[in-house]
C-alpha cells in the first residue's frame, strides 16, 4: 500500500489537543517515529506509517488525512509540493485540434496541472527533496505525447498562453487601458474579431483597476486568444459571466481548433464544459490530500460518467451517489400555497440605467430563479427586496424578515466560522437538524475552527451561503450563490435551499447564470431582458420550461435533455437540432419528448 499523508497546518492546534495525533499512534508506542513534531507542528512519516487511522479520528480539528492507495499507483505520481501535502498522480494528454476539459471537484489538482502543463510549476515526480532533472522527466512519460511536450519545454521552444484562475488579482499585477494592453498582445491580429464578440469595445479605453469581474475576465481570455502560442490553458473561463457571455466565451476558445492548437480548460459550468469540450479528463481523489487524472472520455461520456460517479474503464467509484437531473413537473397552479407577499409595480432609476418590474406576488414554499444577462437589474431587484434600494416612489414589501447574500463577498468578519455561524443561528447551531440540513452537505464542519479571512474564495462562498440559511427568514434572497463552487458543491448548495426551504415553508430567490444549477434548484423562473447597462425590465414568475425558452430565446441558443442523465445540454450552433428546435420556438428542449 501507498499512503497519503496530508497535513492541514491552519487547522492543527497542538497545544489545544494535547498532541493527541502522536500520543494515539501505535508504532511512536514501538518507540518508531511515524509522527513526530517540528517547531510544534506534526511530521507524518508515510513509510512508517500504519494507516490505522486513529490519528486521523482523535484529531479534534480535522487537519490530519492519511488515504492508503494501490502500490502501483506510485509510479504514476506526477507532483508532490512537500512532505505531507497534497498529491498529484498521472497528468492530461494533450492532442493538437482538440478541446480538452479538466472537470472534478476543487482542490482536486485541476488548476495545479495547468501551471504544470504552462511551466509555471517544474513537475517533480512525486520527489520534493531531489527533484528530478529534464531527463527523468521526459524518460518518465516515454511514449506517449507527453514526452514530446516535456522536450519542447525543456528546449524553451514550447510557446504556452495561460489564462489564470483569479482574475480579480490581475490589476495588482498590469496597470493600463485595456484597448492598449490588449493591441501590445495581439500577436495572432485577431483582436478586432474578438474584441467584437467579447464585446469589449465599450471597456476600450477603461483602465483595469475600474473593471468589474465579469469584464476583467473577458479581458483576460481576450489577452490569451490573441497571443501566438501552441498551446492554450484556460482556468474557469466562466465565472463572473452571464450565459450568453460564456457562450461567446466559448466559441472564442473554440475558434483555436482552426489553427490546430492544443487547448485546455478546466470549467465548472457543465453545460459550458460540455458545449465547448470535444473530450473529458475527470480529476478524482480526495480534494486537499490527492487527486487522480482518469484517462481520457468523449464529453457526452465523460461528463455522465462524472455524474455517475464510476469510472468503469478502470473500475473505480469515487462517488457513493450518482448525480441525477429531473424534468420539472407541470406549473404548479395558482390556488398553490399561501402568498408570501405582494409587490406593487416597482421602478428603479438611476443616472444611467432604469429598471421596471410589473406587479406580482410569490407564495411560500418555492424557489424563484432569476436569470438574465449582466447589468440588466437582477442584482438591483434582490436589494429592493432586501430593503437595501429604495424604489423611486418609496413603496415597501410590508414587514417581511428577509436574509440576504450578496453577490459580492468579503471576509471582514474577525473571527473563526463557528463564532459566526453561532451568532446567527443561535440556539440552531447545536442541533442535530443544523449539522444535517446545512453543515455537512456544505462540508462547512471542516471550515469551523478556521478564521473567516483566511478562507479562500469557494470556502467563502459556502459560510456566506450557510450564514444566509442560518437566519430565521421568511424570504432568503441568494445573488449568484455557485461562484468559485465546483460541481457537486453547486448541486449540494441547491439541495441545502430546497431543505430549507420546504421543511420552514418560506420562499427564496436564487439569482443564477449556471442553467444547470437553475434547473436543479428552481421552481419557477424570473426572466430580466432589456438593454444591459441601459434599462431592464422584469417578467413575472413562470413555469421553468416556459422561463428557460423566453430567455433561451433571447439569447438565440438550444437546448436538449441528455436521455441518460437528463442534465441539460446545449446545442452546437447550426446543427440539426439547434436548427429544428429554433423553428418549432422550443429553446429549452421539445416538450413533445418530455416524459
Amino acid at each position: 500500500m501507498t499512503r497519503v499523508a496530508v497535513l492541514d497546518l491552519d487547522r492543527c492546534k497542538p497545544k489545544r489537543c494535547s498532541r493527541l495525533c502522536y500520543r494515539f499512534c501505535p508504532i511512536v508506542r514501538s518507540r518508531i517515529e511515524a509522527i513526530r513534531f517540528e517547531d510544534d507542528k506534526p511530521v507524518i512519516v508515510e513509510s512508517l506509517c500504519t494507516g490505522c487511522g486513529i490519528c486521523v479520528k482523535k484529531c479534534p480539528f480535522g487537519a490530519i488525512s492519511i488515504v492508503n492507495l494501490p502500490d502501483e499507483l506510485e509510479k504514476d505520481c506526477s507532483h508532490r509540493f512537500g512532505q505531507n501535502t497534497f498529491k498529484l498522480f498521472r497528468l492530461p494528454t494533450p492532442f493538437p485540434g482538440m478541446v480538452l476539459g479538466l472537470l472534478g471537484q476543487n482542490g482536486i489538482g485541476k488548476t495545479t496541472t495547468l501551471k504544470i502543463l504552462s511551466g509555471e510549476v517544474k513537475l517533480n515526480l512525486g520527489n520534493h527533496e531531489e527533484p528530478p532533472d529534464w531527463d527523468e522527466i521526459i524518460q518518465h512519460f516515454r511514449g506517449s505525447t507527453l514526452q514530446n511536450y516535456f522536450q519542447k519545454m525543456r528546449e524553451n521552444t514550447l510557446r504556452v498562453s495561460h489564462k489564470p484562475q483569479y482574475v480579480d488579482k490581475i490589476p495588482k499585477a498590469i496597470s493600463g487601458k485595456v484597448g492598449e494592453l490588449l493591441e501590445k498582445v495581439d500577436e495572432r491580429e485577431k483582436l478586432d474579431e474578438i474584441a467584437e464578440h467579447l464585446e469589449l469595445k465599450q471597456v476600450w479605453n477603461r483602465p483595469l483597476e475600474v473593471l468589474s469581474g465579469g469584464e476583467l475576465q473577458r479581458v483576460a481570455t481576450a489577452a490569451a486568444i490573441c497571443r501566438e502560442a501552441d498551446v492554450y490553458l484556460f482556468d474557469e473561463p466562466s465565472s463572473y459571466l452571464d450565459v450568453k457571455q460564456r457562450l461567446e466565451v466559448a466559441k472564442a476558445i473554440r475558434s483555436l481548433k482552426d489553427d490546430e492548437k492544443t487547448i485546455i480548460v478546466t470549467e465548472h459550468d457543465l453545460a459550458i464544459i460540455d458545449y465547448l469540450s470535444d473530450q473529458i479528463c475527470i480529476f478524482y481523489g480526495e480534494s486537499g490530500v490527492y487527486g487522480i487524472v482518469s484517462n481520457v472520455h468523449g464529453v457526452r461520456i465523460g461528463i455522465n460518467i462524472y455524474l455517475q460517479g464510476y469510472i468503469s474503464d478502470e473500475n473505480v467509484r469515487f462517488r457513493k451517489e450518482s448525480i441525477i437531473f429531473h424534468e420539472k413537473p407541470p406549473t404548479i397552479s395558482l390556488s398553490a400555497g399561501e402568498t408570501l407577499v405582494k409587490w406593487k409595480q416597482i421602478e428603479k432609476s438611476y443616472e444611467a440605467f432604469k429598471l421596471a418590474v410589473p406587479a406580482g406576488e410569490i407564495r411560500r414554499g418555492e424557489i424563484i430563479g432569476i436569470l438574465g444577462p449582466n447589468g440588466i437589474g437582477k442584482t438591483t431587484f434582490v436589494k429592493i427586496l432586501a430593503g437595501i434600494e429604495e424604489t423611486d416612489n418609496g413603496s415597501e414589501l410590508g414587514e417581511l424578515k428577509v436574509s440576504y447574500k450578496p453577490q459580492y463577498i468579503s471576509a471582514e468578519y474577525e473571527g473563526t466560522v463557528q463564532e459566526l455561524l453561532m451568532s446567527v443561528a443561535k440556539e440552531n447551531f447545536s442541533s442535530s437538524l443544523y449539522k444535517t440540513e446545512i453543515l455537512q452537505p456544505l462540508r462547512i464542519h471542516l471550515l469551523l475552527d478556521r478564521n473567516v479571512a483566511e478562507l479562500s474564495g469557494g470556502e467563502l462562498q459556502k459560510v456566506a451561503i450557510a450564514a444566509c440559511l442560518s437566519r430565521k427568514a421568511e424570504l432568503y434572497l441568494l445573488d449568484e450563490p455557485s461562484a468559485y463552487l465546483d460541481v457537486e458543491e453547486r448541486l449540494n448548495m441547491a439541495r441545502v435551499i430546497r431543505r430549507v426551504v420546504e421543511n420552514n415553508n418560506v420562499t427564496a430567490f436564487v439569482v443564477e447564470h449556471d442553467v444547470v444549477a437553475q434547473d436543479f434548484i428552481a421552481d419557477r423562473l424570473m426572466v430580466f431582458t432589456g438593454e444591459p447597462g441601459a434599462n431592464g425590465t422584469a417578467n413575472l414568475p413562470t413555469s421553468l420550461g416556459d422561463g428557460m425558452n423566453v430567455f433561451l430565446k433571447e439569447m438565440n441558443v438550444t437546448f436538449r435533455r441528455d436521455p441518460s442523465t437528463k442534465r441539460p445540454r446545449v446545442n452546437k450552433e447550426g446543427s440539426k437540432l439547434d436548427i429544428f428546435q429554433k423553428q418549432i420556438g422550443e429553446y429549452y428542449y421539445v416538450r413533445s419528448l418530455r416524459r
